[in-house]
């Protein structure tokens, strides 16, 4: 039985990286860099940062890849660094909150992965949670499709953020390949290295001669914060929380994301579009099973016998 105060600990953790992530898109567009120049950064600060803390925790030693994993390990890096990619470009041809909520489609994605390539069996209830989610997903980029108001760039923006979402459910699907024992800090660093070396030939020196100190300091911050710091917290709070709990808290990245973008640009979603979000949310949910466990415990907890006097004054 988990501990309840790592659980506390792993609530805390996972809140701080999703909050961060929902902020991942300000930083991006501050920066005035080119997405190609921001990935190579956040690859090149976050693989160091990570690297650190690794040697701290004496995880490089013994090597845990062999020649087989490694590759498949560098496979998932250049899916996650193309990710990267589409979602920094979806952020500047839509909005960060529009680009975002796209890219919640990624769970979805990933269900119809598994189907196709790891032989997973479909089931009704999944099948028609992706209905749900597909519907969600017009709802979302629907408003702006019938108003006619934002003309092609805004739909390569969603187009972008869906590609993301499907990269970075491929890198899902490839990680999972890994075989267990390796840890997820280690296959971290190894695919943001991946980044570094793919990227290297494309940066583009011009646009960071333009740079100026704010421009760096983002670059910085998306590095050593949004990469090293957040997937530590990310990856310690996976080894605290129950699957659902994750899941459920997962859904701050994109509210936060919603409301940075409010806050610095105006950027207001429609009705419509919160409807489409909360479908979206309600459809994963459903897919993953955590209605059915949240009335679980409901039920279990209605069933359990009061507790006496003195163990509720306990509690207060």
């Amino acid at each position: 039985m988990q501990n309840f105060n790592d659980v506390r600990l792993g609530q805390a953790q996972m809140l701080a990286a999703m909050a961060l992530s929902g902020t991942l898109g300000w930083f991006v567009l501050r920066s005035g860099q080119p997405a190609l120049n921001v990935v190579f950064f956040r690859c090149l600060i976050g693989a160091g940062s990570l690297a650190g803390f690794i040697a701290w925790k004496g995880l490089w030693r013994p090597w845990p890849f062999t020649a087989r994993s490694l590759l498949w390990c560098m496979a998932g890096g250049a899916a996650l660094v193309g990710n990267w990619l589409l979602l920094f470009n979806a952020y500047r041809y839509s909005s960060i909150g529009i680009a975002t909520v796209v890219y919640q489609a990624q769970p979805f994605l990933l269900y119809g992965m598994a189907v196709l390539w790891l032989g997973e069996a479909a089931s009704r209830r999944k099948l028609a949670a992706l209905g749900l989610a597909f519907i969600g997903l017009l709802l979302i980029v629907g408003p702006t499709l019938w108003s006619g108001g934002a003309g092609g760039h805004w739909w390569l923006g969603a187009g972008l953020a869906l590609g993301a979402a499907l990269l970075y459910a491929l890198a899902t699907i490839i990680t999972k390949r890994l075989p267990p024992g390796i840890p997820p800090h280690l296959i971290a660093c190894v695919q943001v290295m991946v980044g570094v070396v793919l990227l290297w030939p494309l940066l583009q020196p011009a646009r960071l001669s333009q740079a100026d100190a704010a421009a760096w300091s983002c670059l910085a911050v998306l590095g050593a914060v949004h990469t090293g710091a957040m997937y530590i917290l990310m990856y310690s709070a996976f080894r605290k929380l129950p699957t659902h709990m994750i899941g459920a808290l997962g859904f701050v990245y994109p509210l936060v994301a919603v409301w940075v973008d409010y806050l610095a640009y105006g950027h207001a979603l429609l009705a419509w579009q919160w409807l489409g979000m909360a479908l979206i949310v309600l459809a994963n949910a459903w897919m993953n099973g955590w209605l059915g466990a949240w009335r679980g415990r409901r039920a279990a907890s209605e069933a359990s016998p009061s507790p006496s006097p003195a163990r509720a004054a306990s509690r207060r």
